[in-house]
């Protein structure tokens, strides 16, 4: 009887360790500044700005991409603003990602970008310039959308310690 209840325990155990990591890179993500939605676009991935945080009153559709190294797109909102380019899907459950690049709207610029999938669900987003590389982890969100189209999002991992 207690060796069932242990396997059970452990069990249950290692369904809650793996129930909230992210099996993959698709979905709704938490950077610094922004929320931004991953999807497979034309056997492409692409990471779409739908949230840029902007203190109380600011509108952040106002927020304009105004540090980008082309003067004619210094004029464009971030909001929709695509941050990855050539960076081929193979498969939908594709974890790693390699070959193409990321904008970084601070600096104007794009850099070599790698993304790969953490075992604890977080995406590692790097950006390289030469042979040093830097980058973030962003965490996985749960985005829900209301009838009256209005989103909620919170954290996956919420109740997983990191």
């Amino acid at each position: 009887m207690r060796i069932h209840i242990l396997i059970l325990s452990l069990s249950i155990l290692f369904l809650n360790m793996n129930i909230f990591a992210n099996d993959s890179a698709f979905g709704y993500w938490l950077t610094s500044a922004s929320i931004v939605k991953i999807e497979n676009c034309d056997n492409s991935l692409c990471a779409t700005i739908q949230i840029v945080f902007v203190p109380e009153g600011v509108d952040p559709e106002s927020v304009l991409d105004k540090n980008n190294r082309n003067k004619d797109l210094r004029s464009r909102t971030l909001m929709g603003l695509n941050l990855l380019e050539d960076f081929p899907v193979t498969d939908q459950m594709q974890t790693n990602f390699e070959g193409g690049k990321i904008y970084d709207p601070n600096s104007g610029r794009s850099y070599k970008s790698k993304i790969f999938l953490k075992e604890n669900g977080d995406l590692r987003v790097e950006g390289c310039l030469a042979f040093v590389c830097d980058g973030e982890d962003w965490k996985a969100l749960q985005v829900t959308i209301s009838d009256d189209g209005s989103k909620h999002a919170v954290l996956k991992n919420a109740s997983q310690k990191n």
